[in-house]
């Protein structure tokens, strides 16, 4: 998985398919983010850079109600990439 803006705007277009709101907002959020889940909002530390973003992102993304069978196809292997990545990041 790269680290840059593509990458970047397709995690948060998996957000805005999946019904979330995304936000870049000042605040000293421990983990760089915080999720509102009641309100499906993720709020983002907005000083971050584009390689904070995505770790950031790549992280929320499993925590998320996301069913991948309602993203476009495209956004869809992004979201398994994701996950992957994911996966094998907890397991290092």
């Amino acid at each position: 998985m790269r680290f840059n803006q593509t990458t970047l705007e397709k995690l948060e277009q998996i957000i805005a398919e999946s019904h979330y709101l995304l936000r870049y907002e000042r605040g000293t959020f421990q983990s760089g983010y915080c999720i509102l889940e009641e309100r499906r909002v993720v709020v983002l530390n907005r000083f971050l850079q584009t390689e904070g973003r995505v770790s950031a992102l790549v992280d929320i993304i499993p925590q998320l109600q996301i069913r991948p069978e309602g993203l476009s196809p495209d956004l869809r292997h992004s979201y398994e990439d994701a996950m992957t990545f994911h996966a094998r990041q907890q397991h290092a």
